[in-house]
């Protein structure tokens, strides 16, 4: 297992502007948070937050970067249902085995080499009839310098989410691929023109696009898109 380490934090500083975009994928988990979750590469606490903001009773963050944990102490250090752990999931998971109504990973799995042997540490932590909730970027054609640099190993195709998750023992209730109008402004700003990640373009697709994807993908599910969302249940 790693150790410790520093997280390149710019992209998710872009992030915490995506309120709408945020809302769209708890909106998605909502029905199979449960009560007690764990919420794996919490960051700085993007998420976290939205998912306080529901009826959950307890959440356990965990985030092994040594420059973003500080930033999640104090952004969740008020809410007395939430727990933070400056560590790797995976070292700490026997210490919770079926624990956990749900486990979330959202924008976490690609970051992880072993991403099987990691769902297979979120299997043993769920309790039976709890949910693993998965949200990664899609399409290896659109891996960039931008992936690279945010430490991503892989963008996903639906097939090869589908089969590691399955292989980890879970039953999937529901994959589907999403955004699909990110596709294009992606390839051409991070594969052909190579740019970064900024607050101000993060800002304006989330305000301007989002809210009318999220009602067309909501009647129509996609083809394709920019992003994979599944939900899995233990048996």
């Amino acid at each position: 297992m790693n150790t410790h380490r520093s997280y390149p934090g710019k992209d998710m500083e872009a992030m915490s502007f995506a309120i709408n975009y945020h809302q769209w994928i708890l909106e998605e988990f909502a029905p199979y948070l449960g009560d007690c979750i764990a919420e794996v590469g919490a960051g700085q606490g993007n998420f976290s937050e939205f998912l306080l903001g529901t009826n959950i009773k307890q959440l356990v963050a965990f985030e092994p970067a040594d420059n973003m944990i500080q930033l999640l102490r104090q952004r969740l250090g008020s809410s007395a249902r939430a727990e933070v752990i400056h560590a790797f999931f995976e070292e700490k998971s026997d210490q919770f085995i079926e624990r956990f109504d749900s486990i979330c990973y959202v924008n976490v799995l690609e970051h992880i080499e072993d991403d099987r042997s990691a769902l297979i540490h979120a299997f043993r932590a769920i309790v039976p009839g709890g949910h693993i909730l998965i949200f990664v970027p899609a399409l290896p054609v659109l891996y960039s310098n931008q992936d690279k640099i945010l430490g991503h190993f892989r963008r996903y195709t639906r097939p090869c989410l589908s089969t590691i998750v399955k292989s980890a023992g879970f039953n999937i209730k529901h994959l589907r691929y999403f955004d699909i109008a990110g596709i294009l402004p992606w390839f051409i700003a991070f594969v052909l023109l190579k740019k970064s990640s900024n607050a101000a373009n993060v800002m304006l697709y989330d305000r301007l696009v989002v809210p009318i994807m999220k009602k067309i993908e909501t009647k129509i599910s996609p083809f394709i898109g920019k992003n994979l969302i599944l939900v899995a249940q233990k048996p």
